[in-house]
Order: structure tokens, then sequence, then C-alpha cells
């Protein structure tokens, strides 16, 4: 049996990201509980034809694979800058480029990292409505890193680890966890 798909998703151009650090690590420690073989990408990764691209038959083949990537994925960690109160552009452009029916029923860890607390409700407010129109199964836990959770671009504070543990343990309703000899004999 082949080892479930998780791909993330980072909205950020940055390297090092707080963003790309927290997908990396939600999707490491649903690696480690479920057996995930994790890919991780950033709007680095899906590269400069996005910004030329009207339609997903614009891009360069490399953006063309890490959207196939991502509507291949089992399950996805969304994770987006705050921008202004939001989630920047390109990385929205990037979802439009998405059919909806693509994402239709997965299930979908919402993240955001910003400066503050202010922000913090940016993943309700914008994530959750953007992937419920795609009719994802966003899960019920939302995480949100600000700039005092994180230490050298890794996850440092106990709150946010506590909001990762919940969400990793949501990922249950969809995934059974699995034994790491059993993940270690794939």
């Amino acid at each position: 049996m082949s080892a479930p798909k998780l791909v993330g998703l980072a909205g950020s151009f940055n390297r090092p990201s707080k963003t790309f650090a927290l997908v990396e690590n939600i999707a490491g420690l649903a690696a480690e509980k479920y057996g995930f073989r994790n890919t991780i990408y950033d709007l680095t990764d899906v590269g400069p034809s996005l910004g030329q691209a009207l339609r997903r038959d614009d891009l360069d083949n490399r953006a063309k694979e890490v959207i196939a990537d991502i509507i291949s994925a089992d399950a996805i960690v969304i994770g987006a800058p705050t921008y202004k109160g939001s989630y920047p552009g390109l990385f929205k452009h990037l979802v439009d480029l998405i059919d909806p029916h693509e994402l239709r029923a997965k299930p979908i860890v919402i993240t955001a990292t910003g400066g503050g607390d202010r922000h913090a409700l940016m993943v309700e407010h914008q994530l959750r409505p953007l992937f419920g129109f795609f009719m994802a199964h966003t899960l019920p836990t939302a995480v949100y890193g600000s700039d005092r959770d994180f230490t050298d671009y890794r996850v440092s504070s106990e709150q946010l680890s506590k909001r990762i543990g919940e969400v990793i343990g949501e990922l249950s309703a969809f995934f059974p966890a699995r034994s790491s000899a059993l993940i270690a004999a794939e």
C-alpha cells in the first residue's frame, strides 16, 4: 500500500520564510503520525510564469507540475503570509488557476503568519472562505503564527505548538494514525 501524499504550499517568495517553516513543521509532524510522503512548495518553486499566466495553459512546465502535485495530494497544508490583512495576490492567482472541483472534499490545513496578533483572524476571514468555495474540508483548527512564535525560522512557542498538535489530531478523521515501524517498513 502506498503512503498517502501531503503537499504543503507556502504562499511566499521569501527564503527563509516563517510561512514555509510553519507549513514544513505541520507536514513533518503529520508524516510522523500518518506516514505521509511530503512535498513542500513556495511561490519561488512555482516560478516566474505565474505572474504572466492568464490561465493554467500559460504556465511553464514547472508551475504546471506544482499545480498537478497540489491537486493530486491526499491532504494539503496551505500557508499564507499576511499581506495588508489578507493573503498575497500571487498566492491567490495560483489558487485561481485551480478548478474548484479539483480540491473538492480534500482535507486542508489552513495556516498563516504575520507580524503580530492583529492579523490572526486572516485564516478565518480569508483562507477558510477561499477553500470553502472549492468545497474542500478545511480542518476546524486554523493555525496562525506571529513573529514571536518563531526563533531562527523554527516554531518555538508552546502555544503555537499546541495548536499545531490539535490540527494534526484532526487529520485522523481522514487518515488512520500509523505506527513508526509500519512507516519505516514502507
